[in-house]
Order: structure tokens, then C-alpha cells, then sequence
């Protein structure tokens, strides 16, 4: 129905044409045999405007704005030319810049709210915020600082919440990246990320580069097999050499942290590289200590609570586990209706939290 109403419009417009004039009579038969494409969309759009030439042609005064309507469609691009005129993502370094957060928005985590880890926290400061803020002194003594640090131990020691920390009382921009993000789905873009990370701590000195889970991409190097593991080895060769080209004169920190220091590559743990090395081993009674001071300090417990009782149980317990012993004893006293942590939530927090070895139990032996 639609293209006999397309024919009998056509029509009329040729019996006008031809009344008006033989000229015009031959440009609207010409436009009326004109190919039509075979595409449904196409062939839509073509008798659209083919309609709209004719009605140009015959009737140039009466029908000229249906159409100039019609004919509007000559100029409308098709889709795939549409979409390539939108305005471009940003692109890798604009989404890096966004990590990259001024001191007012940095981490909001204190030296205070660590507890314990009294000589990694004076060793990090050596290392990363006195050569930050106190650049001279390393060239009056006539020494370079150290460019890179790695920290490594056990998970839910406090490795990344001192990396924090350190972003916090320096005016270093802090970007922080998980090694796992440079691992992408194309060939050579993770070694580009690489580029693209420390370009932008360079555009923004001083800055801090914290590499979260590094073993992901750091470990020894062997004859890899797949493409997938030369990849991840090219991600390590760049590394490197980002590392070995900025001088001492730009002040980028290196901060590494691992819970497998003994995967890590050998080229990697060279001095030069990462000069210190800092280990977060499981807290002894002491620190234990301080950790629980650190955890009840807003908390409301009543007098009966004995943390001294904790401190000295020999479970190998990490800073987490203690964390969240006090965080499900508040729960167990919320669920009570209770706003005073008593014994018998903290007893409970410790058995849900601290689990005994599979030896203990009869179905292992």
C-alpha cells in the first residue's frame, strides 16, 4: 500500500511536471527510475527522499517544505558515522588522574590509628616522607634517598593501611594500583598503563605509587608457554624499566606490597630498585596489645572486660583478627539490645573469629 501511494503521488507530480514544461517532465521521470537498494532501512530512506525530489521538481513553491524535509534526509549521517562523531571516553591517563587525589582528599588515616608496628612505621618514613619533605638533607649528607620500598608479610598485618598513612601526613599526590589492573584484555596495553602511571606522578610531584598486590605481575621470570604469561612478563620488563628511568631529581615514591615476597623477581628486589625492605610479621604480645587499645578505644565496654586475657592467649592472630573480634563483639551486644560490651560478647567474638587448627577437630585426625 505504501509504495502504490509512493506510485500514484509520483504520478500526479509527472502529469503536473509535464503540463508545466518537457524539461521537467524528463528530470522527474529520471528521478522516478532511479535504483532502489535492497536494504529495508535503505530502501525506506530512498523512497523518502526520491518522494521528496518529486514534489520539489513538480511543485517547487506549494510543497517545498515537505520536501525540504524529505531532502533533509541527504544529510543525516548513518549510524556508525554517528556514533564515531561522539565525543571520545576519557582516555587511560584522564581515568589515572582520578586516582591521583590532593592532600585534602587523601587517605584519612593517622599514624595513630596503626597500632603498633613501631620500627615499620619509623623505617617508612625514613624512606618515603622524609626524602619527601625533607629533600635537603639527603644532599647535605651527599647520599641518594631510597626510590622504592617494599612491604611484605602476612595478610591483615597493616601493610596497605601504613601506605595510607604515609599519603596522609605528606603532600604527595597518592596513586594507588592493584597489580592485577595492569593485566588487560589486549596485547601491550598493560605495559602502556605501566607508562601512563608513571607519566602521571611525574606530571604530579611529588607523588606516591602504591602497587598493591604486586606478586601478580613481579613474579620470577621462567620460559613462559602461553601468551597470557608473556604478557605478564612484559608488564614486569616494563616496570623495570620505569623504575631505573626516573632520577633522583623527581620526587616519585615506589611502594610495593606483597604477602609473597619469595616469588617476587630477583631483578625487581635489587638495590636501586627497592633499596628498603620492610617486613610486617604477626604481632608478639606487645603489639597485640597495643592493637586492642587501638580497636576499644570508642568502645563502651564495661569493667569485667579483661583484654589482658586476649593479649596473652597464644593464638597466631594477625591486626584484622583482632579488629574484627572487637567489631563482632559490638554486634553480639547490639543484637542484645545492649550498649555496654560485656565478657561474654568479646568471648564470643573471639571463637567466631579465631578458628582452631583442622587438627583439633576428630573428623581430621
Amino acid at each position: 500500500p505504501r509504495s502504490r501511494f509512493y506510485g500514484l503521488i509520483a504520478g500526479r507530480a509527472a502529469r503536473g511536471a509535464a503540463r508545466a514544461g518537457g524539461g521537467q517532465a524528463d528530470s522527474v521521470r529520471a528521478a522516478r527510475h532511479r535504483p532502489v537498494p535492497r536494504d529495508g532501512r535503505r530502501q525506506q530512506r530512498h523512497r523518502r527522499l526520491h518522494h521528496g525530489e518529486q514534489l520539489l521538481r513538480a511543485h517547487p513553491q506549494h510543497h517545498r517544505p515537505r520536501a525540504a524535509q524529505a531532502l533533509r534526509l541527504r544529510r543525516a549521517p548513518p549510524p556508525l558515522q554517528r556514533a564515531r562523531r561522539r565525543p571520545p571516553a576519557r582516555g587511560r591517563l584522564q581515568r589515572l588522574a582520578a586516582r591521583c587525589s590532593p592532600p585534602p582528599r587523601s587517605p584519612n588515616v593517622l599514624y595513630s590509628d596503626i597500632g603498633g608496628c613501631g620500627i615499620q612505621k619509623q623505617e617508612i618514613r625514613e624512606a618515603v616522607e622524609l626524602p619527601l619533605t625533607h629533600h635537603e638533607l639527603y644532599k647535605q649528607i651527599g647520599i641518594d634517598p631510597p626510590r622504592g620500598v617494599l612491604l611484605y608479610g602476612p595478610p591483615g598485618t597493616g601493610k596497605t593501611m601504613l601506605a595510607k598513612a604515609v599519603a596522609h601526613h605528606t603532600t604527595a599526590a597518592f596513586i594507588r594500583v592493584v597489580g592485577s589492573e595492569f593485566v588487560q584484555k589486549y596485547l601491550g596495553e598493560g605495559p602502556r598503563m605501566v607508562r601512563d602511571v608513571f607519566r602521571l606522578a611525574k606530571e604530579n610531584g611529588p607523588a606516591i605509587i602504591f602497587i598493591d598486590e604486586v606478586d601478580a605481575i613481579a613474579t620470577a621470570r621462567f620460559d613462559a608457554q602461553t601468551g597470557a604469561d608473556r604478557e605478564v612478563q612484559r608488564i614486569l620488563m616494563e616496570l623495570l624499566n620505569q623504575m631505573d628511568g626516573f632520577d633522583q631529581t623527581v620526587n616519585v615514591k615506589v611502594i610495593m606490597a606483597t604477602n609473597r615476597a619469595d616469588t617476587l623477581d630477583p631483578a625487581l628486589l635489587r638495590p636501586g630498585r627497592l633499596d628498603r625492605k620492610i617486613e610486617f610479621p604477626l604481632p608478639d604480645r606487645r603489639q597485640k596489645r597495643l592493637v586492642f587499645q587501638v580497636c576499644t578505644a570508642k568502645m563502651d565496654l564495661s569493667d569485667g572486660v579483661d583484654l589482658e586475657d586476649y593479649v596473652s592467649r597464644p593464638d597466631k592472630i594477625s591486626a584484622a583478627d583482632m579488629a574484627a573480634i572487637c567489631q563482632e563483639a559490638g554486634m553480639h551486644a547490639v543484637r542484645k539490645n545492649r550498649y555496654v560490651i560485656l565478657p561474654k560478647d568479646f568471648e564470643k567474638g573471639y571463637r567466631t573469629n579465631v578458628k582452631k587448627p583442622e587438627t583439633d577437630f576428630d573428623l581430621y585426625k
